[in-house]
């Protein structure tokens, strides 16, 4: 049964509310996602939360009911609380009905298997917590293996990039690492590092791709480092006919993934 808690200086609370805070995170290796779609997602990549929060009344709702029981079948804790307390726990007005706790997921390059998949997405020094979300989300779309971030990159548990993942951080492997150990690790089987970038000549629709294609993608406003695009296999760049000299990078990266899928599709 679950329990229930109104106060907003119940130690619980105050555990859950300082997951929105990357050091807790990283120190607590929990993050917080939050509404029933994303919940539900978990569930079905076999991902149930330490502890689900929600609405009293929410709780006559069927997957409210299934979560919550799946959850405290599994050792975990269901606990039913106030929408002001939940606005807290997600930083937001209006706030989903429902609240999840779960562990991070292993973020080590070595437990990257890189032939699970022929599309890996590759981002460096990405800053926004929503294009990495979004580009976790494009990985999902194009059955890509997952996400490997370089050098420092937005976190992908806080809750903003969860939010935009729409439940793609469950479905998608996901792995940090430095750019020397990255490259270090990708010259060591196959696979071909494609960049993408504005000093080329290069339209990304001419080359032939070949599985696995990791598609790395600068940060937002300054692109790749020289030595960076240097070491790619390929640099292409997407034909921009107005006035715009680039693409949003998470666009960018959905537009590259999408030409990759389509010919390995043929």
């Amino acid at each position: 049964m679950p329990r229930e808690i109104t106060a907003f200086s119940n130690p619980l609370i105050k555990r859950a509310r300082s997951l929105r805070d990357k050091k807790h995170r990283r120190s607590e290796g929990l993050f917080l996602a939050e509404g029933l779609r994303i919940l539900s997602e978990a569930e079905e990549s076999g991902r149930l939360p330490v502890q689900i929060f929600f609405a009293e009344e929410s709780r006559a709702h069927p997957r409210v009911q299934a979560l919550m029981s799946a959850t405290e079948s599994a050792g975990g804790e269901a606990i039913v609380t106030t929408r002001a307390i939940l606005s807290k726990l997600s930083g937001k007005d209006n706030p989903q009905s429902v609240v999840g706790v779960y562990r991070e997921l292993a973020t080590d390059l070595s437990a990257i298997d890189r032939t699970i998949a022929p599309i890996w997405l590759v981002a460096q020094a990405l800053r926004d917590p929503g294009n990495l979300g979004t580009m976790l989300r494009t990985g999902d779309a194009v059955g890509a293996g997952g996400l490997i971030l370089i050098d420092e990159c937005a976190d992908p548990f806080s809750v903003e990039a969860v939010r935009a993942s729409m439940g793609a951080l469950f479905t998608q492997k996901i792995a940090t690492a430095r750019w020397d150990e990255f490259i270090a690790w990708l010259r060591g089987g196959d696979g071909m590092l494609v960049g993408t970038s504005l000093d080329t000549e290069l339209d990304y629709q001419t080359p032939d791709y070949v599985p696995p294609t990791f598609i790395l993608t600068g940060n937002e406003s300054a692109g790749l480092p020289a030595d960076y695009a240097a070491a790619c296999d390929l640099l292409v760049k997407m034909p921009m006919r107005g006035k715009s000299d680039s693409l949003n990078a998470a666009v960018a990266t959905a537009v590259m993934a999408y030409e990759v899928l389509n010919q390995f599709r043929r």
